[in-house]
């Protein structure tokens, strides 16, 4: 018997149609399903509600778009347990199967992968840590996508030295700047104007946002580059993770990003080429 944890959007309806659908589906193959308590209130299926860790499951099934798929990689804090993305969003990058594919993908997944059926697509996670200014550590958080430190007022840039490797690299007069991972390339960077690149790559990605300079580019640094930016100046910043906030920063708090050590994975079935997805998600012509 598997232990599947459910996790589904809280504003759609067919996310609690397919959260019933998947759990009637495993317990009628053997298996037990369950939800936090949030997603189980939120989408009215309290029943099935367990108080039990994320990181306990041998599958995660995530009900949504790109959204729940992060809020999945956040509940599993690294842990090394697939999922499975079901597509009930818009866009989808990181989703994997449609809804009414759901039990076919279930029964594919637990047919095992020496059966050929899936294999699993490993993400780069990124450590986003916080010091304050008189040095005292605050948190370190798990981002699948990007770290984000920006503005909190409307109207004003904010200031934010960059070093690399401890050296100082410039300092940004920007809306913020974005620390991100190659699968993030494709979320906030890229409504920034940062280069899109393939998740298979090891790589930081630093795209400032809006900034008023004559450098506006992005860099893509190897991962082993260690990274700190250092708000400057009386205007407070915001760090947020993944879209959502994290901490308030003041003058000389220092943001610093490594590669995690840990993976994001996904189930994927069949062959799954990045580029060929960019190109669907676009409507991108072949000439």
């Amino acid at each position: 018997m598997s232990a599947v944890l459910l996790v589904a959007h809280h504003d759609r309806e067919d996310a609690a149609q397919l959260a019933r659908l998947a759990a009637g589906w495993l317990r009628d193959h053997g298996h037990q399903a369950w939800m936090g308590d949030d997603d189980a209130q939120a989408l009215g299926v309290e029943e099935l509600h367990a108080e039990r860790s994320a990181a306990t499951a041998d599958l995660a099934l995530s009900l949504g778009g790109d959204g729940t798929m992060l809020r999945t990689v956040k509940l599993l804090k690294g842990a090394a347990v697939p999922i499975i993305g079901v597509n009930v969003g818009m866009l989808g990058y990181l989703t994997e199967v449609e809804p009414d594919a759901l039990c076919g993908s279930l029964q594919r997944f637990f047919e095992g992968p020496a059966a050929g059926e899936w294999q699993i697509d490993e993400r780069m996670l990124l450590e986003v840590s916080l010091r304050r200014a008189n040095g005292a550590p605050v948190a370190t958080w798990t981002a699948l996508n990007e770290g984000v430190v920006e503005k909190q007022e409307s109207g004003h840039t904010v200031r934010l030295q960059v070093r690399i490797d401890g050296a100082p690299f410039t300092s940004y007069a920007a809306d913020g700047l974005i620390l991100a991972t190659p699968t993030g390339s494709t979320a906030y960077s890229l409504s920034a104007r940062g280069p899109v690149l393939s998740p298979r790559l090891r790589a930081v990605l630093l795209t400032p946002v809006s900034p008023h300079m004559l450098f506006d580019r992005s860099l893509v640094l190897d991962p082993s580059e260690n990274v700190e930016v250092e708000v400057l100046g009386h205007r407070a910043a915001a760090l947020s993770i993944d879209g959502q906030p994290a901490a308030s920063l003041t003058e000389g708090d220092r943001v610093s990003v490594a590669p995690s050590q840990r993976v994001a994975r996904f189930v994927r079935f069949g062959e799954r080429r990045f580029h060929q997805i960019l190109k669907a998600k676009f409507g991108l012509a072949d000439r």
